[in-house]
């Protein structure tokens, strides 16, 4: 999820000016779905500031984690800071808006492996197959975002799906099963096309899934019911056992809760 606070500047690039969605506003949203544990996202359109996150971070303590943006630069005494913090791992959203690059993120994994940190990447799913190996051989775990966010719903057997399954299938790869209104032709309330993808990532490695709100669901006007999308997981997980390992033990083991 993402926390965004209206005394936050944004930076210039930008994309849309996001709802005021302070901490105190999910919290509510966290208890109404029985929720204890979160993941803060930077959002894009604070860059590489990374203070409202940090300080949603520090409110709610060891039952959160963060991901952060952080320059190719940035220094190993900011990233030791930001480990202190709660952060685990570093955003690179690879369409508009975001603040990294391609050519960054292999040096960047490199940077952060000392810091047990994640690459969570958003990206066009259907560019996988171009990246794939460079995907493979990073040192450090991968997360791939919204069920790998095919900005155009492709079928399970499309070379991107396919490649997508492939990293699955390497173990240091996990995918999140979120926000199918992004990207979903068919649309509410079951994102049928993005609805069969989410069911096959379950199916073929239910291991390397993890559920995400995407709260409060930025760009969206008006937004999705949090608690629809959680529903949505009885459909694309149908047994108790693996909708436990999704909800709770796979992001336990993967963000260190």
């Amino acid at each position: 999820m993402h926390v965004y606070e209206d005394r936050f500047p944004l930076v210039p690039q930008a994309t849309f000016k996001p709802p005021h969605a302070p901490l105190s506003d999910y919290l509510q949203v966290q208890r109404a779905l029985g929720l204890s544990r979160a993941v803060i996202v930077q959002p894009n359109g604070y860059g590489f500031d990374n203070t409202c996150t940090l300080e949603a971070l520090a409110s709610l303590g060891d039952v959160a984690r963060g991901i952060a943006t952080v320059p190719p630069d940035v220094t190993d005494v900011e990233l030791e800071r930001l480990t202190r913090a709660g952060v685990r791992g570093v955003r690179f959203h690879l369409l508009p808006g975001g603040m990294l690059t391609w050519d960054s993120l292999e040096s960047m994994a490199a940077r952060i492996a000392a810091f047990d940190w994640r690459v969570q990447l958003q990206l066009d799913g259907r560019e996988l197959p171009r990246y794939e190996a460079t995907l493979q051989r990073l040192p450090v775990r991968l997360v791939i975002d919204h069920n790998g966010k095919f900005l155009e719903p492709v079928a399970i057997d499309h070379p991107g799906f396919k490649a997508l399954l492939g990293l699955l299938a390497g173990g240091n790869t996990w995918v999140k099963l979120s926000a199918p209104y992004e990207t979903s032709r068919d649309g509410p309330p079951r994102y049928a096309d993005v609805g069969a993808l989410a069911k096959a990532l379950v199916q073929a490695n239910p291991e390397r899934c993890v559920w995400a709100s995407n709260w409060p669901h930025p760009g969206r006007n008006p937004p999705p019911d949090t608690s629809d999308l959680l529903e949505l997981l009885r459909e694309w997980a149908p047994d108790d056992a693996t909708r436990r390992r999704i909800l709770v033990d796979n992001p336990a083991a993967l963000y260190g809760f």
